[in-house]
């Protein structure tokens, strides 16, 4: 199951991952010591493990699609500028904006990058897709921030097999 599911995965981003702009997240801390891209890769790799497990029926290459693009941001938002006060509440239209600039996206993708900061972001999602990388983001996360992802060995090998990709 571990072999389809990495390999589903990298069928579903090998053309994202293989992106310079996409590369150059991993150059922003996103939490705690976890890079921008790890944090992404983490939450697309969970949310795909997720629906699989609770074998919740979905579009999971939109899902995973939309999980890795959900903080595509592109700035380092720890660097005390001051339109980064409010980071939490505006980095996902700023990601969809640069996605939909980058890469051709669907409503599910758009759906994911737009919603997945609720409740900070006002509108709730509304696709199956979009729930699970808001919950699966808000889970990661926390334990990034908590400092606790070192507990998670067999994520972070795959977070760091992606990432070398």
């Amino acid at each position: 199951m571990k072999e389809q599911l990495l390999n589903d995965f990298y069928g579903y981003v090998s053309d994202l991952l293989g992106h310079d702009t996409i590369k150059s997240m991993d150059q922003y801390i996103q939490h705690g010591d976890i890079s921008c891209l790890q944090h992404c890769i983490g939450v697309a790799v969970f949310s795909l493990i997720l629906v699989r497990v609770w074998k919740i029926k979905c579009d999971e290459r939109s899902l995973v699609r939309g999980a890795i693009l959900h903080d595509y941001f592109l700035y380092d938002w720890h660097d005390g500028a001051k339109w980064h006060r409010f980071h939490g509440f505006k980095h996902a239209k700023i990601a969809l904006e640069n996605a939909e600039r980058d890469f051709e996206l669907n409503d599910i993708e758009r759906e994911i990058i737009r919603k997945h900061m609720w409740p900070l972001n006002a509108a709730p999602p509304m696709c199956k897709e979009a729930w699970v990388v808001n919950v699966v983001d808000t889970y990661c996360s926390t334990l990034e921030t908590a400092g606790r992802f070192k507990i998670l060995k067999p994520l972070q090998q795959m977070v760091v097999n992606a990432t070398a990709y």
